[in-house]
């Protein structure tokens, strides 16, 4: 997830050194640059910025995860002027009975709002890697009483989800930060229906004025250039939040196979 640069008090954006890297296979040749020996697509770079591991795929540096310590951030009153949720719900255009995934469901801010469109005939499955965020939202749903809201312990390279049950994966603010993005969009691509969507919802790097450190924004070249591999076609960019786009894809083709 998120946060901007006040919130932690920093001055400056770090970005990372170095260019783009070489064709997927090739070990590049400057110093201080490896590449993976079990998935050459990506590479490790010693200079790097703060704000990231120091792993890149595609030319982007990945971002740092968000811990659960963090979980009142995405709990933030100010959420709903710089996020506008409900806008972005009414965008998806959901449908009663729908399955969604909620990938880096987190405290289940958004899971919360879909259970109530998709209605108790759809389903929502909160992914998170972290269990400690999971048990947050088990303890928002039952306060609550939602009851159609699935949280799931994913991996980092794998949601765990059913295959082919799902008709839209939702990713707010966390794509980003996924440390095996290729491996996690081929296992999402697994559990999507044939015509299954996916979105991508990230702040815009195209936007200076948008006050988020850098390697927590995505453009949408960049988000188009990381669908490219898998059985994705694009359908939409959305462009009625304040700082986000939403990046609409939909599943083509035979399902991958899920590993």
């Amino acid at each position: 997830m998120t946060r901007p640069l006040i919130s932690l008090g920093l001055a400056a954006v770090f970005v990372a050194l170095g260019q783009p890297d070489t064709a997927l296979g090739q070990a590049p040749a400057k110093a201080g640059i490896r590449t993976d020996p079990e998935n050459p697509r990506y590479t490790y770079r010693t200079r790097h910025s703060r704000d990231g591991i120091g792993k890149f795929y595609m030319g982007r540096e990945i971002a740092h995860v968000m811990g659960h310590l963090g979980a009142g951030w995405l709990e933030r009153s100010s959420r709903e002027l710089e996020e506008k949720p409900q806008t972005l719900i009414r965008s998806l255009k959901l449908k009663p009975g729908d399955n969604v995934a909620d990938i880096g469901v987190g405290t289940g801010y958004f899971a919360r709002r879909i259970a109530r469109v998709i209605g108790p005939k759809g389903t929502v499955y909160g992914v998170d890697i972290q269990p400690e965020m999971l048990e947050l939202l088990e303890k928002n749903l039952g306060q609550l009483g939602i009851k159609n809201v699935k949280g799931v312990l994913g991996t980092i390279q794998n949601p765990n989800l059913p295959a082919n049950r799902i008709d839209l994966a939702l990713m707010v603010d966390v794509y980003h930060e996924f440390s095996h993005p290729h491996e996690m969009l081929r296992n999402i691509c697994h559990a999507l229906k044939p015509g299954g969507r996916i979105a991508f919802v990230e702040y815009r790097m195209e936007d200076p004025n948008v006050p988020i450190k850098l390697l927590h924004k995505m453009s949408q070249l960049q988000v188009m250039k990381e669908a490219t591999p898998h059985p994705l076609e694009w359908v939409e960019t959305i462009s009625a939040l304040p700082r986000q786009h939403v990046i609409v894809f939909k599943k083509t083709g035979a399902t991958p196979s899920a590993k």
